[in-house]
């Protein structure tokens, strides 16, 4: 069983450091291999990428575009109206993602629009995004990209969010049938709709191409007062033969690197010693 490998979600990580430049040194001097990040689309893509060279750092994982700021949107992919947009906002990630070497790509879905009858919509919705993903799957195919679909819980996060389950993620996936989209497993989402995290992982894992963590409910590191037991996920994860990354996507308590204690304690049990730039 090998050990897990971690990356740091730097939209969420370090933000006492502001710029993504300095987070991405910073994840590097804290051990971490690889790294993550939301929305990029802020700084140019190019200075990015040496920035990441610099620290030393790949990264893994990246979202589309979320849409119009203003509209407070999550993505497009399954909202009706918006395919020309989509596109557009597959485009630019992929040009991110070209540039700084990422092999996936989050294919955010959206919001359900306010005031529209729920049952006919979530249906036009999912033909939408059905669409949108069989153009996606056929655009990274070209760049030998990944892309994955998360479930956002409409509980704590958004309640207009489309897609919420993995089994709602799963069957979509099944209509797509496209090799190269995948499932992305945030067990704070899962925990919160679902629960029952050891079935869903069991059940899932041949879809799954990423996971991320954070406690329940407060989203912060995985060692702070929650539901979640994050060394029998982990253990779980290793013996059920998980071989991609797990990003750290959590609001830190304090200091990011104060709270890493139960990162430390992860590798000194697998009799890890990561390198510290």
């Amino acid at each position: 069983m090998a050990p897990l490998l971690f990356s740091a979600n730097v939209s969420w990580l370090f933000p006492e450091l502001g710029a993504l430049g300095g987070r991405l040194r910073a994840a590097a001097q804290a051990g971490f291999p690889a790294v993550e990040m939301g929305w990029p689309y802020s700084e140019p893509a190019a200075q990015l990428a040496q920035a990441a060279n610099r620290a030393g750092v790949r990264v893994v994982l990246l979202n589309t575009p979320p849409g119009a700021q203003e509209k407070q949107e999550l993505g497009l992919g399954a909202v009706p109206g918006q395919q020309d947009a989509f596109r557009k906002g597959l485009e630019q990630a992929v040009h991110y993602a070209r540039a700084l070497g990422c092999p996936r790509i989050h294919l955010m879905a959206g919001r359900v629009p306010l005031g529209a009858e729920r049952a006919a919509m979530m249906a036009e919705m999912e033909r939408v995004f059905v669409e949108n993903l069989k153009h996606a799957a056929d655009v990274l195919a070209q760049e030998n990209i990944v892309g994955l679909l998360e479930p956002i819980n409409t509980r704590l996060t958004d309640p207009r969010y489309f897609l919420d389950t993995p089994q709602q993620a799963a069957a979509i996936l099944q209509k797509v049938g496209r090799p190269n989209l995948q499932l992305q497993m945030d067990a704070f989402h899962w925990q919160i709709m679902d629960g029952n995290l050891t079935g869903n992982l069991r059940e899932f894992l041949p879809l799954i191409g990423h996971v991320q963590i954070a406690q329940v409910p407060g989203r912060h590191e995985p060692d702070s007062p929650g539901e979640l037991n994050f060394p029998y996920l982990f253990q779980l994860l290793e013996d059920e033969g998980y071989k991609g990354y797990v990003g750290c996507e959590y609001s830190p308590r304090g200091d990011t690197l104060e709270g890493l204690g139960w990162l430390h304690s992860y590798w000194e049990t697998r009799g890890l010693q990561p390198k510290r730039q």
